[in-house]
């Protein structure tokens, strides 16, 4: 996968990350520990990189500085933040609330390098797109929808959570004074779905753990010694509208009486070890909605229009096309004139009637090749069920590199993201025709 950025000087931290590194080898990363103010800018505005770990509470690094530089430089904003923390010194509220302005998809707690790191990179690679695309999906989306299956680990929670509210912080679809507690409230929601959902912890059993010092960790680790129970998922779904987003989380468990756990949680002692979640929902959205069998809960936002933000020309009012199953989006040997941006939708690659590869929206475009090439199509691509697709011709690709020459390294990133890709699955087959 290339280089890994860590800002730290911390030599505690290097030691334990370079332990877990070491024995995940399949991670693909090498480590590249930065504590030189000059040497950090320089791999951030340089390197491209996708993932940076920063450790906010670096006794050495001016982190606030670094931070500086990263908000004021827009070409240095396409990657996502691994916050790490010691929780003798700092807060994590308190930190994601200070470094809203970035994005920081999740901060965990020194204890955690060891058993999370690993499991967090993992998810970012795997939703990149949807962290790195952001001027792209910013401005030529009115709306998107997605989801994520998350298993029942508290732990990764927080990663999922911060990702959603990326995306809106991102768009300049919600004030940024409220990320932070965007990120808190999706957390304690998705949360209460793996505890009282999947793993059916009732409000007295966790009460009574929790006076007797075990955490809601321990608790879920527990109930996760039930196979059946450890098979269940959580269902966490976004639908960027217009106007508003909806935030839909659904769990597998059979669900609760709504009004009388609605009511127990209003009436309770302010310092109550429950109700956090939707306490904290409750006063961020424009409206919090349960499903009759309790097991699903809809978090309604509506979008803050006082936000500014700039629009790159062009991208904001191009043809969206919607497909179906069955349609060709794409044929081989027709002009290359225009191409795609994937919004949704799985799509398959064919070269002489052969299949040769699949697209979804990870790939992010479609028929770039011939299009930069100025060639005829080489393959042809058919819909494999309903897809959005957003049609980007020369002149507008190329006003808007013009506009924002930084595009420019981000298309590139893309390209060759697809071709090691690519090198990847020929190296696959021909070892597999060896072996034969």
């Amino acid at each position: 996968m290339g280089f890994l950025g860590i800002v730290n000087s911390d030599e505690e931290v290097k030691k334990n990350l370079e332990e877990v590194f070491k024995q995940n080898p399949r991670s693909g990363y090498d480590l590249r520990f930065l504590f030189q103010e000059e040497e950090i800018l320089d791999f951030l505005s340089y390197d491209l990189p996708e993932i940076v770990i920063i450790n906010f509470s670096d006794p050495v690094i001016n982190i606030d500085s670094i931070v500086s530089h990263i908000r004021e430089d827009k070409r240095i904003l396409n990657f996502g933040i691994l916050g790490i923390f010691s929780g003798d010194k700092d807060n994590e509220e308190a930190l994601l609330k200070k470094y809203m302005a970035i994005n920081v998809l999740a901060m965990l707690d020194n204890y955690r390098l060891r058993s999370h790191i690993i499991k967090n990179i993992q998810i970012i690679e795997q939703n990149y797109q949807i962290i790195f695309q952001r001027e792209f999906s910013r401005n030529l989306l009115d709306g998107a929808s997605g989801s994520f299956t998350i298993e029942n680990d508290i732990l990764a929670v927080p990663l999922y959570a911060g990702i959603g509210a990326t995306i809106l912080a991102q768009r300049g679809l919600i004030n940024p004074d409220k990320k932070m507690h965007l990120q808190l409230a999706l957390g304690e929601l998705i949360v209460n779905a793996v505890e009282h959902g999947n793993c059916g912890i009732t409000y007295e059993e966790k009460t009574e753990a929790m006076e007797n010092g075990l955490s809601v960790v321990d608790l879920v680790a527990l109930k996760c010694k039930d196979p059946a129970v450890r098979a269940k998922k959580v269902e966490f779904l976004w639908d960027i509208q217009s106007d508003k987003t909806v935030f839909t989380i659904r769990d597998e468990g059979k669900g609760f009486d709504v009004k009388v756990h609605l009511h127990k949680v209003a009436t309770q002692d302010a310092m109550s070890l429950h109700g956090r979640g939707i306490q904290m929902a409750s006063v961020l959205s424009t409206e919090l909605k349960y499903n009759e069998k309790g097991n699903q809960v809809s978090l309604i936002l509506k979008h803050d229009t006082s936000v500014e933000h700039e629009i790159p020309v062009g991208f904001s009012h191009e043809q969206i096309v919607s497909v179906k199953k069955g349609d060709i989006v794409l044929r081989e040997d027709e002009p290359s004139d225009y191409l795609y941006y994937i919004i949704s939708g799985n799509y398959t690659v064919f070269h002489n009637l052969k299949q040769v590869g699949r697209l979804s929206p990870q790939d992010i475009f479609m028929g770039e090749i011939a299009f930069l090439l100025n060639q005829r199509r080489s393959a042809s691509v058919r819909a494999e069920g309903p897809g959005k697709l957003v049609l980007l011709t020369r002149k507008t690709l190329v006003n808007i590199i013009r506009e924002y020459p930084y595009y420019g390294i981000f298309l590139s990133k893309l390209l060759a993201r697809r071709l090691v890709r690519s090198n990847d699955q020929n190296a696959t087959l021909m070892e597999r025709l060896r072996d034969q």
